[in-house]
C-alpha cells in the first residue's frame, strides 16, 4: 500500500468523516453509509435557496470543502472518480430544500448528468422547486459534443452562494450562473497522471513530456507535448485560453491538480500573470488546489470575462479555507536595500588568464551540479550541487563587473558576490573564505598564503575541523600541498574528500542531522566538489 488509507472501499467514507470532524461543528452528514454519503451545513434553515453540488470522490477540497456560508448547502459524494447514486443526489436534496428551492450544479460528465438529472425529477414529485445547471467549460476537446466540466465550477459556487446568501431567487441565480458557466473557459496540464486508490499506475505520460489538456478523472488529452519549464507549459495553456477569450477584464483560477508544490504554483502564478494573456486578466482565485485529481502534478487555468456584479459576488466573504478568496493582479513591488546592505562595487578591471581560470572553476561546479546533488541526498538535502553550480553561474555573469586584474580586491568582491547569490551555509561560510584572502592579500601575503588565512578564518566561525565531514577534509590538506605544486594538492584533496566515506560520525553542517548508516560509505558532498575543482585544475 503505497497510501494513506485503511481499505478503498472506505476510502471516501472514512474521509467524509475526517472533514465533518474537523469542521468546528459547521457539517454534519446524512445517514445511510456507506451508500449515502451526503455533507451538509449544520446552520442550514432552508429560508434560502439550497445550493447543492457534488459528483466523484478524488477532487478534493471539491465538492465538501466548498459546503459552508457563501458556498454550497450540500455537497454529495461518489466513490472515487464515480457519480452518486439517484438516491443520494435525492436525499440531500430533500435534506436541505426549502420553500426557496434548490439549484444542482453539476459537472458535465454522463453518469453525473443523468443521476443528478433524475433525483431533480423525483424532488419535484415531492412539490420541490428545483433547477440544474450544467458547468461544461473545458476547452481541451473542441470537438467533442459535450465539454467536461472542470475547475471553471468553482465560479459558480462561489457566485451562486453569494446570491443564495442575499436571498436571492431561484430563477434569477440559475439565469446568473448560466451565464457565469456560458463565459467560463479551462484547460490543464500534467506531468504525470494521477493514482486510484487501490489500482496500478498509469504511466501514459513519458518521462520529458506533458500533457495537455486532460480531464480531472485522468482522462486523456488533446495532446502530449515536450516539457522544458513552466514557462513553456503556461505558454501552451493560455494559448488554448486565448483563442476562447474575449476583449475586457477576466478572473482567472489558478488551480492546482494535487500534486504540484506550492512553490511550483507560485511560478506558475508568475509566468501567468506575465504570459500573451496578462493584459486580459485584472483578478486572480488562487494559485491552490481545489479542484484536484488525487495526486496529479498538474495544473489548471479558468478565465472568466467578469462584471461588477460578478465581481462583488466573488469577493463576498466566506469562512471556508478551501477558497483562497480572490486578490487583483498587481506588479511586482520592488523596494530598495536597507543602508549598508547594497555593495560597494569595485571598479572592474580586465585580466584575461583570471578570468579564463576562474570560468574553468565555474564550468568544473556547474558541470558537476548533478552527480553533487545525488551525493548529498546521501547525507544532506541534495541540494550541494545546485548551490555551487547556481553560485558559479552567479558569477559567470558578473565577470565583466569583478577586478580581474587586482587579486586582493577580486578575493573581497567574489566573497560579496557569494554572500548575495550562495543560500545555505556554505554561502556564507565561503563568502568569510573570499573576504579573509582578501584581507590577507592585502597585507602582502601569497595566493596560497592568502587563501590559508581565509581557510582558518572560516573554520574559526564555522566551526568546523579536519575529521568532521566537511569541505574541509579536502580543502585543508590541499592548501597545505600547494605549496609545492597543483598536482599534489590535486591528490591531496582527492585523499582528503574519499576519507570522508569512511566517516561515519559529522561534527558539522547538515550531516550532524543524519544517523551513521546513512553516511557509511558516502563521500562528504562539499569536499568533493573541492576533490573535484582541484582534479580538474590540475588537469
Amino acid at each position: 500500500m503505497t497510501q494513506f488509507m485503511n481499505n478503498k472501499e472506505d476510502i471516501v467514507t472514512d474521509a467524509v468523516d475526517g472533514v465533518i470532524a474537523v469542521s468546528g461543528g459547521k457539517l454534519a452528514r446524512l445517514d445511510g453509509y456507506p451508500h449515502i454519503r451526503v455533507v451538509v451545513r449544520n446552520d442550514w434553515d432552508k429560508s434560502k435557496v439550497a445550493l447543492v453540488s457534488g459528483g466523484g470522490s478524488g477532487h478534493e477540497p471539491a465538492h465538501a470543502g466548498f459546503v459552508g456560508e457563501g458556498m454550497l448547502t450540500a455537497a454529495v459524494c461518489g466513490d472515487v472518480f464515480a457519480s452518486p447514486s439517484v438516491d443520494a443526489v435525492l436525499a440531500g436534496i430533500l435534506a436541505v430544500t426549502g420553500p426557496a428551492g434548490c439549484l444542482l450544479i453539476v459537472k458535465n460528465y454522463t453518469g453525473d448528468r443523468l443521476n443528478f438529472g433524475l433525483a431533480a425529477e423525483r424532488a419535484k414529485a415531492f412539490g420541490l422547486d428545483v433547477s440544474m445547471v450544467v458547468v461544461d467549460d473545458d476547452v481541451a476537446l473542441p470537438d467533442l459534443p459535450q465539454a467536461r466540466g472542470v475547475a471553471g465550477t468553482l465560479f459558480v459556487h462561489k457566485i451562486a452562494g453569494a446570491l443564495a446568501a442575499r436571498g436571492v431567487k431561484l430563477g434569477e441565480i440559475t439565469r446568473r450562473v448560466e451565464k457565469v458557466i456560458a463565459g467560463t473557459k479551462t484547460i490543464g496540464m500534467s506531468l504525470d497522471t494521477c493514482t486510484v486508490p487501490g489500482s496500478p499506475k498509469e504511466s501514459r505520460i513519458p518521462k520529458g513530456m506533458a500533457e495537455l489538456g486532460l480531464g480531472i478523472h485522468g482522462e486523456a488529452g488533446v495532446e502530449q507535448i515536450q516539457y522544458s519549464d513552466a514557462r513553456q507549459a503556461m505558454d501552451a495553456v493560455v494559448a488554448k485560453l486565448g483563442k476562447h477569450m474575449g476583449d475586457g477584464h477576466h478572473v482567472a483560477l489558478l488551480n492546482n491538480l494535487g500534486g504540484a508544490s506550492v512553490l511550483e504554483m507560485a511560478v506558475l502564478a508568475n509566468e501567468m500573470v506575465n504570459s500573451s494573456i496578462a493584459g486580459k486578466l485584472k483578478w486572480i482565485v488562487g494559485p491552490a488546489a481545489m479542484v484536484t485529481s488525487l495526486d496529479m502534478r498538474g495544473f489548471s487555468v479558468s478565465v472568466y470575462p467578469v462584471d461588477a456584479e460578478d465581481l462583488d459576488a466573488l469577493s463576498q466573504s466566506t469562512p471556508l479555507s478551501a477558497w483562497p478568496g480572490i486578490s487583483e493582479i498587481t506588479p511586482v513591488t520592488v523596494l530598495n536595500l536597507p543602508d549598508g546592505l547594497a555593495p560597494i562595487k569595485p571598479l572592474p578591471s580586465e585580466h584575461a588568464e583570471t578570468r579564463a581560470f576562474l570560468t574553468k572553476c565555474c564550468e568544473i561546479l556547474i558541470k558537476s551540479e548533478a552527480d553533487l546533488n545525488a551525493l548529498d541526498a546521501k547525507s544532506g538535502d541534495g541540494d550541494t550541487g545546485s548551490t555551487l553550480a547556481g553560485a558559479a553561474r552567479a558569477l559567470i555573469a558578473t565577470m565583466d563587473t569583478l577586478p580581474l586584474a587586482d587579486h586582493t580586491q577580486l578575493y573581497r568582491a567574489i566573497g560579496q558576490e557569494l554572500s548575495q547569490t550562495m543560500g545555505g551555509s556554505s554561502g556564507v561560510l565561503l563568502a568569510i573564505f573570499f573576504a579573509a584572502a582578501g584581507d590577507a592579500a592585502s597585507s602582502g601575503l601569497s595566493m596560497t598564503g592568502s587563501l590559508k588565512a581565509g581557510l582558518a578564518r572560516m573554520q574559526e566561525i564555522g566551526g568546523a575541523k579536519l575529521g568532521d565531514r566537511t569541505m574541509v577534509d579536502a580543502l585543508h590538506p590541499a592548501l597545505d600541498a600547494l605549496e609545492d605544486n597543483l598536482q599534489l594538492a590535486a591528490k591531496a584533496a582527492r585523499a582528503g574528500a574519499d576519507h570522508t566515506a569512511t566517516l561515519t560520525k559529522a561534527n558539522a553542517g547538515r550531516a550532524t542531522y543524519i544517523n551513521a548508516q546513512q553516511l557509511e560509505g558516502h563521500t562528504d558532498p562539499g569536499a568533493e566538489a573541492v576533490a573535484r575543482l582541484f582534479e580538474h585544475l590540475q588537469g
